[in-house]
Order: structure tokens, then C-alpha cells, then sequence
């Protein structure tokens, strides 16, 4: 939401500074995210009088002009047709910034004749579309005035993050009225001019009451749609908005203004009346911004008895759009339902500034009160005759009262208030309290006879108060939040109980263990698109009101938002490493599910002197950092197996996500799934927008089993008294033979004795394969005997035996 300081002070009487509003405005919960100075970069233009203009020598399209900006004249090639002896224009000297065109000036030669910088048009400065000719000033435009300061440039533009729920803030005025609750000013007096209608009102009328409960029209007749006035265009280029024609720009203006959208329909493209209705399904508009969109059934629309000609409370359409040989217009003021404008908006993939505020909810109340003052902003820069106003339907008005106890403040709030202060913010903000419905009419003598609690009455432009809390926050707000004391909680005596659950310490302990691993952590959303679902075996979640088509499925996995973050990270550091983690919650068909997921992106490590190039992070990378993983989180890591990832993962992952043969899953028992690990399959990495080998890991944090604990204290350190013995084993294997299943049977050949085996070689050649294992055996009383080492040596060969294996000579 974007205005200009002199604009808000159109609504607001006030003294305060510029740095004074924005802090202000902040303090009250409009986080101000920018203040520019449109003027700023047009200081180096001034009024210039153009002395001469001479056709130019070599170019018959060209005139050489002898221009005065307050420093004598000077010589400029200009190609403007309406440049001419006598007129007054604005004038960049060379080293001035042209905008609009992206380009310093400097003097130089064009076609043989020296310039010596530039008469420039309005889209050059970037203040409209206007490329026919140079800009022509009033004749009393004093000459060698900066430009800005002469056309009132130099108005700040402040840029406001409106929340969601404070619709009464997309209008001027509603700002203006939080800043006066806020002791910045007054709020001025609206008043609002009713002209009466000379003819009878056009046909309008509601057959859709859920979607368009009230349906207002009045027509003008004889109008002329030129440009807007200076004023009106000005603030409007300020902020972003282009002026289009006097008619449309009214709309907008008014919509900015006062919050309220409205439509222009040119009557002479209409066939009978209006009529606010459902889409038929398969009903089809072309919207102003020039594209096709497809209606569906339960959609408002404002048709006549030919066809539909606006998506109800979100754009118009093109066929009815008024245009500069517009004599008759019909201005639409409705009021439309916020659910139903979302959902519109949402199916259809179109926004628009009426849709935002339509969907935060407009004020009902502000039809009649809308309407005449449009309609007399169109009579004033348009002439005409207004209609009598048609009234369809009728807009959602109950009264909502609120029993308000003013001693929430101090319970709710943490902020004690006093009750006559309480009374007067929430009065200045449109609240009415019993009888009293103004600031200007309270008084301690009334406030006395209100009985507490208040029946306090909301303002029906706002939406978002639904209780007394609502009522609290809004006394806070306006106090100042930074008033509330910081309260340290209450400390019982003794010693505190821990509070932290079984899975918050798991939580924690990974977290710090990830970090200390060099992993980097990372916040992704909860909801994804659904593309990015189905990449990882799809959702069984979904949103029934997205925030937009990209966040509308609940992730089934972790590595959806980890690979889009990567993919940011990637574009940023071309050539670097990427190691990302997260914790949060995969949402599945039956449950949310604890997870931790790690994704390995890009190099490893750098190009160095022995292989000349840079190391990819691959499947083992991930397997070390799930066993690592896993041995914080207290798994027993010695007793995992590694198995393949199936076409579908227990616990909900999509097994085709993962590379085939460069990917597995560690399992307790062979049911029991703690990790998925490997490399992401390239189908997936080119749904990201990825490429090269990406390494992840999911661990599956509710699936680890929880280790018993006996108090806060360590167990007693007990090594064992005697070395370990270990022996070395090669076995020649089948090629199908995983060298976890030869390492898991080697363990269970005596364990009473082997208290781990790994693998620590490979060799393969003419089609066999040798696996080298180390095997380490703990003595327990006494030390080994040569025949005890034979027998377990014997056991371990007829254990690798069983699995086709035998002892390499």
C-alpha cells in the first residue's frame, strides 16, 4: 500500500515529521517498508524557455534549438515535433540521469551538429507514456527552476506491509485514522457530496446474494474522458498507478483513497441491464489485462443479456471498458463476498488491487457514500448529468457488540491502561461505547454512566474484531507495545522440573549435532506445490484455501523445500558446496511424522594439485552422515542393516525419487525404516531445476527407538581389560552379494566374542569379487588361546560360506 506524505495529509491534520509518521506508523503495526523520493532523481531538470528552434542542416526531422535554463543559452538537437521558439519546456544539462530512457548525458555531435544535453517528453522522466513531443509547461513557468520543485515532486512515497487482516488499512483514510488514534493529528471531517439524480437509475440487479449481496449503480450521462487532472495524475505516478483516462483514473483513485474498488462500464456496449450472477461453466472474458480466462460454475460475474463483462470484484472486461469516445458511463459500487473473491482468485490465477481488498472484506456500510462520491469526482473532472441511484440487494450490516471488560487489558495485555484512556482510543478508532460514538463526544460524565463492561459496537469496516481480545490488541497497539513491562515468570522454590519432552531433547540434540557437523540449518515451508509432491510420491495434505498454486499440498518429505533452497544457494555460489539441514514434520496419510533431512549439493571439496578437479558429494557421503546422525540420536548403529529403497519407502517416502543401486535405507530389523540415504534420482533433480549429483538423507526421527535413562547422570566408564585381537578375512563372493549381508552374517558367527566387522577392501577382477573384512574380538577374563582364534576363525568362514562365500587362498 503506497502513498504520498501530501495525500495522507489530505486525511490527517497534522504537524508531525516525516521520520515522526513513519515511526508512528510502525509503532501501530503498519511495518513501513520504504520511503522514496520521487524528485529525487529528476533534481538535475529545470524549466527552460526555448529561445530559437532552426530546422537542422542534415536531418529534416530535426530542429536546433538555442534553450535558456537560467544560464544563458546553449545549443540542442532535438527531434520533438512540437518543439518551437517561445515555449517552455524541461531541460537535462549533460551529466543529468534520464530515467526513463537509462542513460547519462553527455554532449555530442548529431549529424554533424553539437548538443548540448536534452529537452526531454514525460515517459523520459517517467512520468507517463506520452513520446510524441517534449513536455510543454504553462507559459508563467519560471525559468531555471529546479523541475521538481516546480511540478510538486519532491512528495515522499511511503511504502506500507498491510497484514492480512486490517482491511480498513488499504484506503488512505484508514491510515490516516490509525495515526490520529495514535496522537499524531486529527482525523478531518469526510463529507461526502449527494447530487441528485436527473434521470431514472439504470438496471441493475443481484441474482447471486452469496457472492454479490448488494449491487449499487448510478449512471452519468454526457461525460468527457480526457486525461485526469495534474493533481490526481500525480499522486497516482507516485505511487506506482498509471493514469489511463479521467473515468478509470477516478476508480482508482477513490479505491486507494478510501479503500473502496468500484467499475466503469461504457453503457453504450451494454445490451439491457446488469445483472450479478454465477458463471455458467465454461463461460469465457477478456479481461482488461488483455488475457482469456474461463469461467467456472459458482464464480461472480456482472453480465448483461448478451454476455459477461467483469469477473465480479476482481477485474473487468475488455469489451465494456470505457474509452476516450465514452458519452455514457455506469459506475458499479458492490459489494462482494470475501470467500467467494478468493476462491475466484485463486482458480482463476489472477489478482488485481480490487481482489486484495475485496478479499480482506470492504466496508458494507460504504456503498451509498462510495458511489456519490465517485460519481461526483466524475461530474466535476467530466461533466455530465448523474442518474438517481439503482439499489440491488443489501449489504451484510448486522451490528456486532461487544461486552468488553476493561480490566482485560492488564490480564490479556500486560499493560495497565486506565479505563477513560481505554474508552478514548477505542472511540478515535471508530468504535462506539454505549450511547457515545465520538472522541469529540466523550466525557467523563458519560463515560461514567456506561456500564462495565461496554457494549462496545465494532465499525463496520472492521472485519478482523470478532472478541474482547481483539479489543485488547487494539488498545496495545495504540498505548505502544513497547509500553508493556518485561515480567520475568514466576519462580517456584526448589529445583526446577524439566518440562522438555523426550522428542524436543531429540530434537535438540540432532540439531546441535548437525551444526557441529557443518551442516547449515534451514526454515522451509510446511506446504509445497503440487508438482514438487508428486516428485516425492505425492500428498495426501492439501490446502483448501492456498496462499497460491505453488503452496497448496503439505510436504510429504523434508527435500522438496531443502532442493528448492539449494537450487537458490546453487544459482548464488556457482562452484561451491551446499550442505543444508532441517527438522520439521512430514505429513503423511495417517499422521504428522518427526524428520530430519539433509541435502548435499555441489562440490565437496575444491580442485587440487593430484586429480585437477573438483569432488562431488556421492552416496556414501549421505551414508556418513546418517550413521553420525543416528548415533546422536542414541539408534544402535552397530545393529542396522542396509537395504534397498522400494518402489515405496514405509512410512510414506517414494521410493522412485531415489537413484537405483546409489541409494538405500538403514532398518532395524527388516521392517523397521530409521533412514532413507543416497542420491536423488535425476527425474527429481530436474523437477527443482537441478543438476549433477545431489546426495540427501531423510531420518525418520519418530521410527528411533527411545533409550531408556536412569536419572541425569553418565554410567561408569568400564573398559575392558584386555586388547582387542583382530583378524583380517578375504572372502571370494558372488557379484549379487551385498558386503552388508556378508558383514552382518560375520558378526552373528560368535557374538560372544566379535564385537564388530567392517569392510575395508575390493577387488574385482575377470568377473570375481574379493571382499576384505577386519574383524576386531574382545577377550573377556582371559586371553585368547591359538585353538580359541581357530575356533572363531572357523565359525566366521562357515558363517560367509552359507552366503556363497569362501576364503580367497
Amino acid at each position: 500500500m503506497k502513498f504520498t506524505l501530501s495525500w495522507l495529509k489530505e486525511h490527517l491534520e497534522t504537524s508531525a515529521s516525516l521520520d515522526e509518521i513513519v515511526d508512528a506508523l510502525t509503532r501501530v503495526g503498519l511495518e513501513v517498508e520504504g520511503v522514496a523520493d520521487p524528485g529525487a532523481k529528476l533534481g538535475a531538470f529545470r524549466v527552460a524557455r526555448v529561445l530559437t528552434a532552426e530546422r537542422h542542416p542534415q536531418a529534416d526531422k530535426l530542429q536546433v534549438l538555442s534553450v535558456d535554463a537560467g544560464d544563458g543559452p546553449v545549443q540542442v538537437v532535438c527531434g520533438a515535433p512540437n518543439a518551437r521558439a517561445g515555449m517552455l519546456g524541461v531541460f537535462g544539462a549533460p551529466g543529468a540521469y534520464v530515467p526513463g530512457s537509462d542513460i547519462t548525458l553527455k554532449i555530442a555531435a548529431i549529424r554533424g551538429v553539437e548538443s548540448n544535453g536534452m529537452m526531454c517528453s514525460e515517459r523520459e522522466l517517467e512520468l507517463g507514456e506520452g513520446h510524441d513531443g517534449i513536455i510543454e509547461l504553462p507559459a508563467d513557468a519560471p525559468v531555471g527552476t529546479s523541475f521538481p520543485d516546480y511540478a510538486g515532486l519532491n512528495d515522499p512515497v511511503i511504502d506500507v506491509s498491510v497484514t492480512p487482516n486490517r482491511q480498513d488499512c488499504m484506503g488512505v483514510r484508514g491510515i490516516a485514522r490509525d495515526l490520529a488514534a495514535a496522537g499524531l493529528g486529527a482525523l478531518k471531517p469526510f463529507h461526502v457530496k449527494h447530487i441528485p439524480g436527473e434521470d431514472v437509475g439504470p438496471e441493475v440487479r443481484t441474482d447471486d446474494p452469496e457472492g454479490c449481496p448488494a449491487f449499487y449503480g448510478q449512471a452519468v450521462s454526457g461525460v468527457r474522458n480526457g486525461d485526469s487532472p495534474d493533481w490526481m495524475r500525480r499522486r497516482l505516478l507516485a505511487i506506482g498507478q498509471k493514469p489511463i483516462s479521467a473515468l478509470v483514473d477516478v476508480t482508482n483513485y477513490v479505491m486507494i483513497d478510501l479503500g473502496r474498488p468500484l467499475h466503469v462500464y461504457d453503457r453504450a456496449k451494454l445490451q439491457g441491464g446488469l445483472v450479478a450472477r454465477k458463471a455458467r461453466a465454461g463461460e469465457q472474458v477478456v479481461a482488461l489485462n488483455g488475457k482469456t480466462y474461463t469461467l467456472g460454475e459458482g464464480m461472480t460475474v456482472i453480465a448483461d443479456e448478451a454476455e459477461v463483462h467483469d469477473i465480479g470484484g476482481i477485474m473487468g472486461g475488455e469489451h465494456s471498458g470505457v474509452s476516450s469516445g465514452t458519452t455514457d458511463v455506469l459506475i458499479e459500487c458492490a459489494y462482494f463476498d470475501p470467500d467467494h473473491i478468493a476462491r475466484t482468485g485463486q482458480k482463476l490465477g489472477l489478482t488485481s488491487d480490487a481482489r486484495q481488498r475485496f478479499e480482506r472484506g470492504v466496508d458494507p456500510a460504504f456503498l451509498d457514500d462510495g458511489l456519490a462520491h465517485a460519481t461526483a469526482l466524475v461530474l466535476e473532472i467530466c461533466g455530465g448529468t448523474a442518474s438517481e441511484v439503482t439499489r440491488a440487494g443489501e449489504p451484510p450490516l448486522e451490528p456486532r457488540v461487544i461486552r468488553y471488560d476493561p480490566r482485560l487489558c492488564d490480564s490479556l495485555g500486560g499493560l495497565h491502561v486506565p479505563p477513560e484512556r481505554q474508552a478514548r482510543i477505542l472511540l478515535s478508532l471508530g468504535f462506539k461505547m454505549g450511547a457515545i460514538d465520538h472522541t469529540d463526544a466523550y466525557s467523563d460524565a458519560l463515560f461514567a454512566t456506561v456500564e462495565s463492561p461496554w457494549p462496545v459496537t465494532v465499525p463496520t469496516w472492521r472485519r478482523d474484531v470478532d472478541g474482547p481480545a481483539d479489543l485488547v490488541e487494539e488498545v496495545i497497539r495504540i498505548e505502544g507495545i513497547d509500553k508493556v513491562p518485561s515480567t520475568a515468570l514466576p519462580h517456584p522454590p526448589g529445583v526446577a522440573k524439566p518440562t522438555a519432552t523426550p522428542e524436543q531433547k531429540l530434537e535438540r540434540r540432532l540439531r546441535r549435532a548437525a551444526a557441529a557437523r557443518g551442516l547449515d540449518e534451514a526454515v522451509t515451508w510446511s506446504f509445497v506445490s503440487g508438482a514438487e509432491a508428486a516428485a516425492f510420491g505425492g500428498g495426501a495434505w492439501r490446502i483448501a484455501n492456498p496462499i497460491s498454486e505453488e503452496l497448496k499440498v503439505m510436504r510429504p518429505s523434508l527435500l522438496p523445500g531443502l532442493l528448492s533452497a539449494a537450487a537458490r544457494n546453487l544459482r548464488q555460489l556457482p562452484g561451491g558446496g551446499v550442505r543444508l539441514f532441517e527438522i520439521g514434520r512430514r505429513y503423511l496419510a495417517d499422521a504428522e511424522r518427526s524428520t530430519l533431512g539433509v541435502v548435499l549439493a555441489g562440490d565437496r571439496s575444491q580442485r587440487n594439485w593430484r586429480t585437477g578437479k573438483a569432488t562431488a558429494y556421492d552416496a556414501f557421503d549421505a551414508k556418513a552422515e546418517a550413521l553420525a546422525l543416528l548415533a546422536q540420536a542414541g539408534a544402535p548403529v552397530d545393529n542396522l542393516q542396509v537395504l534397498p529403497v522400494p518402489s515405496t519407502v514405509e512410512g510414506g517416502e517414494a521410493g522412485d525419487a531415489w537413484h537405483p543401486g546409489q541409494s538405500g535405507t538403514l532398518r532395524l530389523g527388516p521392517k523397521t525404516v530409521l533412514a532413507a540415504f543416497g542420491m536423488l534420482h535425476p527425474k527429481t533433480l530436474k523437477a527443482f531445476d537441478l543438476t549433477g549429483p545431489i546426495a540427501a538423507v531423510e531420518l525418520y526421527l519418530d521410527a528411533i527407538p527411545a533409550k531408556r535413562t536412569q536419572g541425569f547422570a553418565r554410567p561408569a566408564y568400564a573398559p575392558p581389560a584386555l586388547q582387542p585381537v583382530r583378524r583380517d578375512f578375504a572372502f571370494l563372493v558372488p557379484a549379487e552379494l551385498a558386503a552388508d549381508a556378508l558383514v552382518r552374517a560375520i558378526k552373528g558367527a560368535d557374538k560372544a566374542n566379535i564385537v564388530s566387522a567392517r569392510v575395508f577392501d575390493l577387488f574385482e577382477k575377470d568377473g570375481e569379487k574379493s571382499v576384505a573384512v577386519e574383524v576386531v574380538l574382545q577377550p573377556g577374563e582371559k586371553s585368547f588361546t591359538d585353538a580359541d582364534l581357530k575356533a572363531v576363525s572357523d565359525r566366521v568362514v562357515a558363517a560367509a560360506a552359507k552366503l556363497g562365500a569362501s576364503l580367497r587362498g
